[in-house]
């Protein structure tokens, strides 16, 4: 799963790659003095109807490549998995390891973002997500993280049995950085540039969607007795 996601995430970087040279005429042409790196401001709804056929037919197709991209690390997930704690931890592993080296790459590729704290788009379904990039970065490591500590503890024949309250922590807490990715989405479709980044939201949103699933292992290692000598 990590090679799958390495190799996935360089995908991303090479489909962005051509994004933004296909895109830049037309950015250049609504904000001529925008710096070339910048993501911001984003062309607005009514500027990519007048920049002619192509840009609002490659929005259509970008919406439709994220949710596949969704769609993929889920199903290659669901091919290997066992059980239901199995496939969230191995999607888990996919996701973080996609999102972190598609970053990586990204920097390999076009130099871009000159450092973590570099705003970027993320998503663009429902509305569009936007963060500076060590927030994702930040979540696709826990997520990772978790789904390894999951398997391993699988494996060593002490399962982490998450329930549902647990599982509805975790949801809730995703949910959680979802609106602090997306609270600024009317600015950014509006043309403008991000305002900061509401770290209060995402942090209760990481830290809440964290929480459940300690406090599940923490319970499953504790209930687990000690060996005893022959």
């Amino acid at each position: 799963m990590v090679i799958f996601g390495t190799a996935f995430g360089y995908l991303e970087a090479a489909v962005v790659s051509y994004l933004r040279d296909l895109h830049e005429p037309a950015r250049r042409q609504f904000y001529p003095r925008r710096p070339p790196g910048d993501l911001f401001p984003l062309l607005t709804l009514e500027q990519i109807r007048q920049s002619g056929a192509v840009q609002p037919k490659t929005l259509a197709i970008e919406i439709g490549r994220e949710a596949a991209t969704m769609v993929m690390l889920a199903a290659v997930a669901l091919a290997v998995a066992r059980n239901a704690g199995q496939w969230a931890a191995v999607f888990a592993i996919a996701f973080g390891t996609w999102d972190i080296t598609f970053y990586v790459f990204l920097k390999l590729l076009l130099g871009w973002p000159a450092s973590v704290g570099t705003w970027d788009i993320l998503f663009l379904l429902p509305v569009p997500w936007a963060g500076p990039v060590i927030a994702p970065l930040l979540v696709s490591a826990a997520m990772a993280g978790a789904g390894v500590y999951h398997l391993w503890r699988e494996a060593a024949g002490r399962p982490v049995r998450i329930g549902r309250a647990q599982w509805f922590g975790i949801m809730a807490g995703a949910a959680v950085i979802v609106v602090a990715f997306a609270l600024d989405y009317r600015n950014i479709m509006a043309g403008g540039v991000p305002h900061s980044f509401n770290w209060w939201i995402f942090g209760l949103g990481l830290g809440g969607g964290l929480l459940p699933y300690v406090t599940a292992a923490m319970r499953a290692g504790a209930a687990v007795p000690s060996p005893r000598p022959d």
